[in-house]
């Protein structure tokens, strides 16, 4: 089964344009100046487009943790490997380390307070409510208590995730259900009459366009006049004003072709192991951190560049001590019932946030 793709150099580009939009929100309060939002007419922000890429990808990826899986317990299994021991370990750090460096209340008092367990707990449990620390205020603007603005995707990641579990029990998970599945995704980011299905099916387009190409990755669908139509239909999106509604027809299949194109350079991203997920995770607590220690002075791009490199060290570090030992208990996979040319799973990595609109 292939591994020469570029999978994990999109997940760590990805990772990087959230990081970067991130800084414009730490430090300005706002993303007002962010370079996208300013190409598109406000319509995204550059790691809203990462986001999407993300899911995009896990889409395409995760179907094919599902089809070499020997069962679908042991595909959970793979999936909350993947994600939870290293989001517990983030938190453990935000809640003991950081959070201590930061807070107005005394050290005893801090850690006596339930709100910091609180959040230990309901951010591994992916409560999507609990977002602050006792007396941590980092930064004096809208997202100065916000401690890790990243974790909001978590819950709609892991929801994809038990989409495709329950589709494959089903044994739902053909080319004709995955188009419907993504016509509703589409659906839901036009038609208010959706909204009932909340952030899940707003991302549902996204995951589901993933999905699509992979049961149809031996039909020839990967071609680069497709490719160059695909491109084009994404530029004429930002003039149309239909930028993230189109997002996953254009953008999602972009992300999957370059990925897979034999032609693109295979780039060693995991050269010091997979750290998107790392940098995800620690992208956002490590520059408000940053925005904190300059007392609020830092511009953008002093944040991001500062951020940038420490993140990469936690995201290592995170790597090494706590996502690769946990990958090792991971389940072994059957016998791949795709065809030699299709792509194993590559230890996907969740997606990223943008300030909650996640």
């Amino acid at each position: 089964m292939r591994r020469d793709n570029n999978f994990d150099l999109l997940r760590l580009v990805a990772a990087a344009s959230v990081i970067f939009s991130h800084s414009f929100l730490i430090a300005e309060g706002t993303e007002n100046h962010e370079p996208l939002i300013l190409l598109t007419h406000r319509q995204s922000i550059l790691g809203l487009a990462g986001v999407f890429v993300f899911f995009a990808i896990s889409g395409f990826l995760v179907t094919a943790s599902y089809e070499t899986s020997p069962s679908p317990l042991r595909y959970l299994a793979k999936r909350a490997l993947r994600i939870f021991p290293g989001l517990f370990a983030a938190l453990l750090v935000s809640a003991f380390a950081i959070g201590p460096l930061v807070t107005s209340l005394p050290l005893g008092a801090y850690l006596r307070h339930p709100q910091v367990y609180g959040y230990v707990v309901g951010n591994t449990l992916l409560n999507l409510t609990v977002h602050e620390l006792p007396g941590v205020l980092f930064v004096n603007n809208p997202v100065g208590l916000e401690v890790n603005g990243s974790l909001w995707t978590l819950r709609y990641e892991f929801m994809m995730y038990l989409t495709v579990m329950g589709l494959g029990m089903l044994r739902l998970l053909t080319p004709p259900v995955l188009a419907a599945l993504l016509a509703l995704g589409l659906l839901c980011l036009r038609w208010s009459a959706l909204a009932f299905l909340g952030t899940w099916g707003w991302l549902l387009g996204f995951f589901a366009v993933g999905m699509l190409l992979y049961t149809l990755r031996d039909r020839g669908i990967f071609d680069g006049r497709i490719a160059l139509a695909a491109l084009a239909g994404l530029v004429l999106s930002v003039p149309l004003r239909q930028f993230i509604e189109l997002f996953p027809l254009f953008g999602g299949y972009l992300a999957i072709y370059l990925a897979l194109d034999r032609r693109v350079p295979i780039l060693p991203a995991t050269r010091f192991g997979d750290l998107s997920y790392g940098l995800y995770i620690y992208g956002w607590p490590i520059e408000i951190l940053v925005m904190h220690a300059s007392g609020g002075r830092a511009r953008w791009w002093q944040v991001f560049l500062a951020s940038l490199p420490l993140a990469a060290l936690a995201a290592f570090l995170s790597w090494r001590f706590v996502e690769e030992p946990m990958l090792r208990l991971k389940p072994g996979p059957r016998r791949a019932r795709f065809s030699a040319s299709a792509v194993p799973e590559l230890g996907l990595q969740p997606p990223v946030r943008l300030p909650r609109p996640g």
